[in-house]
C-alpha cells in the first residue's frame, strides 16, 4: 500500500507533519494506488489516472471523487491546557490522578477521533490518556531532580488514519529535596590555646532543588549555649570573640548545625526544608598548668618504735594538663633539719634518724614537685606543705568482751515488735582500750540497717558495759527479717592510727501473732447453673496470714443474707452449695454474702461473694388460657401472647407459629411478636367466605409458642377467631367499644371509672358554688334556678318552639292552684281547695318533646304548675302574685313564659 499526503498542514503549525493517507481508502470504487515520484497512476482495471504535481516533484496529489483526509492536533502554544502538548510543562509536586492535560484535534471529515499517547519501551509510563475525551492523566509520581524531561508520542486517530507526534513535557522544580549535608560526620581537632574568631570548620550541605529552594544557608540550633558561630552563607564554624577553649573543664563540645533552604511552594503550600548535623570539636591539651598535689593536706606521725628509714607518709602530685602530662619530681625545699628525705620519683616521705635523737615534736616540711618537659628543661611547679608529728606508741586497739573473754560474736533470740526504748538484756558485752589519755578514747556505734537500735554510750573512755536500746519497734518485724544483722563498731577518737575492732551482733526473731488474715481479693465473683446439684463447688477463696505456725492458720466462715444456700469448708475455703439446695434463676439471680477469714486468736478480714445462677431453659412457654376467643376487625391484627419464666435471653424469647389451621390459608401470624392477621389476599368479608364456603364467621386456630433455648420448649394453645367488619362497627360506636374492649375488660372498667370521676367532680363544684353564693347571702333561701344571659345577643327560640308545641296538650293537664296568702301581702283565700304539693325539680327539657304524660312541674315567678292530682298536697310552701282561681290558665302560662323567655329577664326566681 502507498500512502499520499492528503492535506498540508494548518498554517502556522508548529512541527507539523505530513500526514499520509491509502490511496486504495481514498474512494469507494476507485482502487488506485499513487507514488510521488510515478507521473501516472493506474487503477486495478489498467485505466489511466493522471496525476497533478504542485512545485515539487515530492508532493504529489491525487484527485479523487472521495478522498479521507488525515486528522490533526490543535496547536494552541505555550501555556495551553489542551491540544497537542507542544512545550508543555508540569510541576513536579503534581499529584498522581490529577488530570493535567486534554488533547484536543479533529477530522477534516468530522469523523469523531480517538487519541494514544506511547512512551519509549525503557521509560517510564508516566501519563495515561482517554482515548475519547483526550483527557491525559498523570498516573507515576515526578521526579525532577531524577527526570526533568519526558518523551511521549501522541497522535489522534479517525479510525483510518493515525497521526503520530514526538512530544517533550518540561517537569518544573517544587521545594521537595530538604538540604543534605556531605563529607559527614565532621569531627575537628581544636587546640585549647586556639585564639578567639579562628575558623575550626567549614560545613557543606547541597539542596537539588533549582531557586529559592535549592539555596541553602546555616545557623546554629543552639546559638545561646555554645561558644562557637557559624556563618550563614559559607558554612565556616568559628570560636566566638571572647571565647576560650580549656581541655581541663571540657574536652569536647558538640555543636548543632541546621541548613535551611530558601523555601518554595511544594503542593500549593510554602515549605521551608532542613537538616542538621552534629560537629564534634575535641579540644587537644596544651602545656598550661601548674602540677596539683593530690591528698592534701598531708600529716605523718612517727612513733617510738619507728625506725631509721621507715616511710612515714607519701605524697602524691601529677600534671595539670591531663591530655598530655610531664613526668613530675619531688623535692624537700626546707623544714626537715636532716631528720626526713623524700623519694624525687615516688613522693615517698622517709625518716632518717631515730626517734629518740628528734628534737621537735611537729616537724613542717615543705615540699616542691615540678615537671620535666619532653626536652628534659624544668617547667612548671608547685608547693605543698607536710606536717609529722612525732607521738607516742599507741599500740592497743579497742577490745570487746564477753562472760568469758574476748569476744567478737553476740547473738540473741527476741520476739517481734519488741517496746519502744526495750534495753536488749541478753546481750553482755564490754569494750576496752588498753592505751593511756587521748589514745584510749574511742567512739561506739552499730553498723547495719538503720533506725532499729541505738548503742550506748557512743564515747567511751578506756572501758564501758555496751547497751542497745530498740528505737523503731515497726521494723523489728519477724515477717521481713528473720535474722538481724549488725556490726558494732569502736574506732578511736583521737589518735592518728584511728584503731578500731568490730564484733558482729546476731539476733534472731521470734514469730508473734501480729498479722490479720488478708484474702486474695476483696471480692469474688462465680458463676453456676441454676440446675446444679446440691454438694456442687461455687468457687474457692483464698486468705494468706503470714504469721508462723498455729498463728498462720486460717479458718473460713460465711454469714450474710444471701448464705442460706451455701456453706464453705473450714480449711480450703472452698464454698459450694447446701446438700438440700434447690436454685433457681427465675426466683433469685444473684446472691451476694461475706467470707470470713479467722486465725487462732480472732483476728480476721472480711471478702465479699457475688454469686450469680445462669439460667437453663427449664420452663415452658405459657399462654393465658389454653382456650382463647379473640374478635377481629377485618383489617386489624389480634395479638396472642405467651410468657417463659426463664430468667435470661434466649430461653424466655418465645417465637410464634400456627401448627393447624382450617382453611390453612386465611391467617399468617408475626414470629416474634404474636400478631395474627389475616392474608394480603383477603380484603373484605365476602372475599373470607368465598374460601369457607359455609359461612362462618369463628375459626379455630391452634398456635404455638416455642421458646429459643437448647433444649426448646413450646405449648399450644387453641384460638377462636370472631371476625367481623368494619362497617358494622362505624354504624355502632358502641358496639365498636365494646369490640375494643373485649379482649382487654380493665379498659372498659377505666373508661367508665373516668366518666364517673368527671361527673362526681363536676357536682362537687356546683355544691360548692351554690353552698359559698347562699353564705355570702346570710339567708336561706329555697331552691331556685339562675337564667343567666348568654353572651351571644341571637334569642333562644328553642324553649319558646317547645312550649308553643305543647301548648295544646301539655298545658290542659296544669291547673293553677294559689297559695294560702302569706303574711306578708295579707292575701285572702278565694277557695278551699287544699295547696298543692311541693313539687321534684323538673328535668331539663329535651328539644323533641315527649308524648307521654308529663309528671313534672315548671317553675314559673306567679305560682306553680302541677299534673291534675285527684289527691290534695298537704304542705303548701308556694308562694303567689295573682288571685285569681278556678279559671282556665292555659293563655295566660304560655302568655307569661312567653315574656318571660323574650325579655331574657335574669333577675327573676322561681321558688318550688
Amino acid at each position: 500500500m502507498v500512502r499520499v499526503p492528503d492535506k498540508p498542514s494548518p498554517a502556522g503549525a508548529h512541527g507539523r507533519r505530513w500526514p499520509w493517507a491509502p490511496v486504495g481508502a481514498l474512494g469507494s470504487g476507485t482502487g488506485a494506488l499513487a507514488c510521488p515520484r510515478v507521473g501516472q497512476t493506474r487503477d486495478h482495471a489498467g485505466a489511466e489516472l493522471s496525476l497533478r504535481v504542485f512545485g515539487c516533484p515530492l508532493f504529489c496529489v491525487l484527485f479523487l471523487a472521495q478522498a479521507n483526509f488525515a486528522p490533526y492536533f490543535f496547536d494552541n502554544g505555550v501555556g495551553s491546557t489542551n491540544g497537542n502538548m507542544a512545550l508543555f510543562s508540569l510541576p513536579e509536586d503534581t499529584p498522581v490522578g490529577s488530570h493535567v492535560y486534554t488533547l484536543n484535534g479533529t477530522d477534516p471529515e468530522g469523523d469523531p477521533v480517538s487519541y494514544h499517547i506511547s512512551f519509549d519501551p525503557s521509560a517510564r509510563s508516566v501519563f495515561s490518556v482517554d482515548p475519547n475525551f483526550g483527557n491525559i492523566t498523570l498516573i507515576e509520581e515526578l521526579d525532577r531532580e531524577r527526570e526533568d524531561e519526558i518523551e511521549a508520542i501522541v497522535s489522534i486517530s479517525d479510525g483510518l488514519n493515525l497521526v503520530a507526534e514526538k512530544v517533550t513535557i518540561l517537569v518544573t522544580d517544587a521545594n521537595d529535596e530538604a538540604p543534605r549535608f556531605i563529607q559527614e560526620p565532621y569531627i575537628v581537632q581544636v587546640p585549647e590555646d586556639t585564639p578567639a574568631g579562628s575558623s575550626i570548620a567549614k560545613v557543606r550541605a547541597v539542596d537539588r532543588d533549582t531557586g529559592s529552594g535549592g539555596s541553602v544557608t546555616y545557623f546554629l540550633k543552639n546559638p545561646h549555649s555554645t561558644k562557637f558561630s557559624v556563618d550563614r552563607h559559607s558554612g565556616v564554624l568559628r570560636l566566638q570573640a571572647g571565647a576560650t577553649l580549656d581541655y581541663e573543664k571540657a574536652s569536647a563540645h558538640f555543636i548543632a548545625v541546621v541548613a535551611k533552604d530558601g523555601g518554595g511552594r511544594l503542593r500549593g503550600a510554602s515549605v521551608v526544608l532542613s537538616a542538621t548535623t552534629t560537629v564534634t570539636v575535641n579540644v587537644e591539651d596544651v602545656q598550661d598548668m601548674a602540677p596539683v598535689f593530690v591528698g592534701t593536706p598531708y600529716y605523718g606521725y612517727v612513733y617510738q618504735d619507728t625506725l631509721p628509714g621507715s616511710e612515714v607518709l607519701t605524697v602524691v602530685a601529677m600534671d595539670g594538663d591531663r591530655g598530655k602530662p610531664n613526668r613530675v619530681l619531688y623535692s624537700l625545699v626546707n623544714g626537715s633539719d636532716g631528720a626526713f628525705e623524700i623519694n624525687e620519683t615516688s613522693g615517698a616521705i622517709s625518716i632518717t634518724q631515730s626517734p629518740a635523737q628528734l628534737r621537735r615534736a611537729v616537724y613542717e616540711l615543705h615540699v616542691q614537685v615540678a615537671e620535666v618537659s619532653s626536652a628534659g628543661t624544668p617547667a612548671a611547679q608547685a608547693m605543698a606543705p607536710v606536717t609529722i608529728r612525732i607521738v607516742d606508741l599507741n599500740n592497743h586497739p579497742p577490745t570487746f568482751y564477753g562472760e568469758s573473754g574476748p569476744q567478737n560474736r553476740f547473738e540473741l533470740s527476741m520476739y517481734e515488735h519488741p517496746p519502744q526504748g526495750e534495753i536488749l538484756r541478753g546481750l553482755k558485752i564490754t569494750v576496752n582500750d588498753s592505751d593511756q589519755g587521748a589514745n584510749a578514747k574511742f567512739n561506739l556505734r552499730l553498723v547495719g540497717p538503720g533506725g532499729i537500735f541505738r548503742v550506748v554510750p557512743q564515747t567511751v573512755l578506756n572501758e564501758a558495759q555496751v547497751t542497745i536500746v530498740v528505737e523503731n519497734s515497726a521494723t523489728i518485724d519477724f515477717e521481713k527479717f528473720k535474722v538481724l544483722t549488725f556490726k558494732l563498731l569502736a574506732i578511736e577518737v583521737n589518735t592518728p592510727e584511728k584503731f578500731s575492732s568490730t564484733a558482729d551482733i546476731v539476733i534472731q526473731l521470734l514469730d508473734t501473732n501480729d498479722n490479720v488474715p488478708k484474702f486474695t481479693s476483696h471480692y469474688y465473683i462465680a458463676r453456676i447453673p441454676e440446675n446444679a446439684p446440691g454438694g456442687s463447688n461455687v468457687l474457692a477463696v483464698t486468705a494468706v496470714d503470714p504469721d508462723t505456725g498455729p498463728w498462720g492458720e486460717v479458718k473460713y466462715s460465711i454469714y450474710g443474707s444471701g448464705a442460706d444456700l451455701f456453706l464453705i469448708h473450714p480449711s480450703s475455703g472452698i464454698i459450694y452449695t447446701q446438700p438440700w439446695a434447690s436454685l433457681d434463676a427465675e426466683d433469685t439471680a444473684r446472691y451476694n454474702f461475706y467470707v470470713k477469714a479467722e486465725d487462732m486468736e480472732g483476728r480476721y478480714s472480711l471478702a465479699e461473694v457475688f454469686v450469680t445462677l445462669l439460667d437453663v431453659n427449664d420452663h415452658y412457654p405459657q399462654f393465658g388460657k389454653r382456650v382463647q376467643e379473640k374478635t377481629m376487625v377485618l383489617g386489624t391484627p389480634v395479638k396472642i401472647e405467651a410468657t417463659d419464666q426463664d430468667a435470661e435471653e434466649p430461653n424466655n424469647l418465645v417465637d410464634y407459629s400456627i401448627t393447624h389451621a382450617e382453611p390453612a390459608n386465611v391467617f399468617d401470624i408475626d414470629t416474634h411478636t404474636g400478631e395474627i392477621r389475616l392474608k394480603n389476599s383477603i380484603r373484605s368479608l365476602d372475599a373470607l367466605h368465598n374460601i369457607t364456603p359455609s359461612g362462618d364467621h369463628t375459626w379455630s386456630l391452634e398456635v404455638q409458642a416455642k421458646d429459643r433455648g437448647s433444649p426448646s420448649f413450646s405449648t399450644t394453645a387453641l384460638l377462636k377467631i370472631d371476625i367481623i367488619d368494619t362497617e358494622m362497627l362505624s354504624r355502632n360506636p358502641m358496639a365498636a367499644f365494646l369490640m375494643q374492649t373485649k379482649d382487654n375488660p380493665m379498659k372498659a372498667v377505666g373508661v367508665l371509672a373516668g366518666i364517673m370521676a368527671i361527673i362526681v367532680a363536676i357536682t362537687v363544684l356546683i355544691s360548692t358554688a351554690t353552698f359559698w353564693r347562699n353564705k355570702k347571702s346570710n339567708k336561706v333561701l329555697p331552691v331556685r334556678r339562675v337564667l343567666r344571659k348568654r353572651p351571644s345577643p341571637a334569642p333562644r327560640t328553642s324553649g319558646i318552639k317547645w312550649l308553643k308545641f305543647r301548648r295544646t296538650k301539655a298545658a290542659d293537664k296544669f291547673v293553677l292552684r294559689e297559695d294560702p296568702p302569706n303574711e306578708n301581702c295579707n292575701n285572702n283565700s278565694l277557695g278551699s281547695a287544699p295547696p298543692p304539693k311541693v313539687p321534684a325539680p323538673p328535668p331539663p327539657p329535651s328539644v323533641a318533646p315527649s308524648m307521654g304524660p308529663a309528671h313534672w312541674m315548671v317553675p314559673t315567678v306567679s305560682g306553680s304548675l302541677a299534673p291534675q292530682q285527684p289527691h290534695p298536697s298537704p304542705k303548701p310552701k308556694a308562694l303567689a302574685k295573682h288571685k285569681a282561681a278556678g279559671r282556665p290558665v292555659q293563655s295566660a302560662l304560655v302568655s307569661e313564659l312567653r315574656q318571660k323567655f323574650e325579655k331574657k329577664n335574669v333577675h327573676s326566681e322561681a321558688y318550688f
